[in-house]
């Protein structure tokens, strides 16, 4: 039986014109970069394999300006094969914050759920509660967690990845930083 894998991604504060985000897996050792844009319209979010951000691992590009129900496209760098997608439900994640996981044909094969609704409307007056989401596949099946902690000069969240889970851990690995990045601007 394998174990699951945690990760922690780290929101650096003091970064000029944009956000960087850094991941960093169970031992505190280093695993990815990521970079996000400023003043785009459109969402561009590059995740690199190493801290000068020289090896370009993953692409994260919205498919439209308007954010409300955007959907946006996981590519792999190398060779730009799309490996997934990820849609937010507009109206759903009002009240309790809903993403549909796709894949490259843009199927559903997931959902990126907030743990419950009175959580959620809870968060929303007070935005010191820390986040927890769900990531299912259609089965229903837990392949991942998301957990956001409380602390007022780090953005912090804990992804920990199940044993066994049938989706790409690179597609997961975006999830949860689409998660930092689009949830996190919203606080």
């Amino acid at each position: 039986m394998s174990e699951s894998k945690q990760f922690t991604i780290r929101r650096n504060l003091f970064t000029f014109l944009g956000a960087k985000f850094q991941i960093f897996d169970a031992n505190g050792d280093f695993v990815a970069v990521s970079k996000q844009k400023a003043f785009k319209l459109k969402e561009d979010i590059r995740l690199y394999r190493d801290e000068e951000m020289k090896q370009e691992l993953l692409t994260i590009k919205a498919r439209s300006i308007i954010d409300f129900s955007a959907a946006y496209d996981v590519f792999k760098s190398a060779g730009g094969e799309k490996i997934g997608a990820l849609k937010r439900e507009g109206f759903k994640s009002m009240l309790r914050d809903e993403w549909v996981v796709m894949d490259p044909e843009d199927n559903e094969i997931g959902r990126l759920k907030e743990d419950s609704m009175g959580m959620a409307l809870l968060r929303r007056f007070l935005p010191i509660i820390p986040q927890k989401f769900s990531l299912s596949d259609n089965s229903g099946a837990e392949l991942a967690t998301f957990q956001t902690h409380f602390n007022p000069f780090v953005h912090k969240m804990t992804l920990t990845v199940s044993p066994g889970g049938g989706m790409s851990n690179h597609l997961v690995m975006a999830t949860g930083l689409l998660l930092m990045a689009i949830e996190g601007r919203q606080k």
